[in-house]
């Protein structure tokens, strides 16, 4: 009698770890993480600190996210943005994302405090719980204000670039994140106007859904005005000079355009519009940053 020994191939797609990790959203913190190093030095930022602390900040983000993946299977395997997402599509086994996101913190984390500083292993590791846990797991199906509460953790990395050339907390560094924190609910916000329907279908307690598109975009307006008067700070305190304050003005005449059309009810017209600008804004505003850090007048 002989024996024939099967087994089940196990396809390992890495576009789908990759996906998992929510490249596009990572490469906008690493954006803001860059600028927080720059805007910290006078000079040039250490070769090692560039390399091996955005490398650290990239691998816990994308841990944070594959966690994300993870605990919100359900509800997007029922929205339409999300149902293709590797974990909900049944892509990549629960378990084994959680394995990957895990691997990755470790490593991460490990990075950031053996080749650049405790400080900032510490704050990367206090955002990714916030992001992956705390607004995730608990926030984003507790309350409406769930983005606002649990915006902290992503308006972390410019402040983890900057402690990260650093080791020490700036009040100036966390003037970054004060404008992102106030950038992230009129940003999330127009989107969920757009998508309320399916938030609505999966009981996620977004704001539109829970008080109503004309309440959302009252929001929208007062935390755009609360944006504007953020980004005036840098200049008001000499952080920042005369390129980055007639930048930053143009990009908020624009942002408050936008905010006014979904005040004024043009809520299908203006909500995804108002959505892909705010990501275009945030990008500019710290390329703005950036060169006039550099290129003073």
């Amino acid at each position: 009698m002989s024996f024939e020994a099967t087994a089940t191939p196990i396809n390992i797609n890495w576009r789908d770890y990759y996906e998992m990790c929510k490249p596009n959203v990572v490469l906008l913190m690493l954006l803001t993480s860059l600028v927080g190093m720059f805007m910290a030095v006078p000079g040039m930022v250490p070769w090692p600190v560039l390399i091996w602390g955005n490398l650290g900040i990239a691998m816990a983000a994308g841990s944070a996210a594959a966690v994300n993946h993870v605990i919100d299977r359900r509800i997007d395997g029922q929205m339409g943005r999300t149902s293709n997402r590797p974990v909900a599509k049944g892509k990549v086994k629960p378990l084994h994302a959680l394995i990957f996101a895990a691997v990755l913190a470790v490593v991460g984390l490990g990075i950031l405090y053996v080749l650049v500083n405790p400080m900032t292993a510490w704050l990367t590791l206090a955002s990714s719980i916030g992001y992956a846990f705390i607004y995730t797991g608990y926030l984003k199906r507790a309350t409406p204000q769930n983005i606002v509460i649990g915006g902290l953790a992503g308006a972390m990395p410019p402040l983890l670039g900057w402690v990260a050339v650093t080791g020490t907390l700036d009040p100036n560094a966390l003037l970054l994140v004060l404008i992102i924190y106030a950038w992230t609910p009129p940003h999330f916000w127009a989107l969920a106007i757009h998508k309320r329907d399916e938030y609505a279908k999966v009981e996620i307690p977004m704001l539109p859904v829970t008080h109503g598109l004309e309440f959302t975009g009252l929001q929208i307006l007062l935390y755009t005005v609360l944006l504007i008067i953020s980004t005036m700070l840098p200049y008001i305190v000499g952080m920042s000079g005369f390129i980055y304050l007639v930048g930053v003005t143009l990009l908020n005449i624009r942002f408050l355009y936008w905010a006014l059309r979904l005040y004024r009810g043009a809520y299908e017209k203006a909500a995804m519009k108002t959505f892909w600008y705010s990501i275009i804004y945030l990008m500019l505003l710290f390329v703005l940053l950036l060169l006039d850090h550099y290129f003073r007048i």
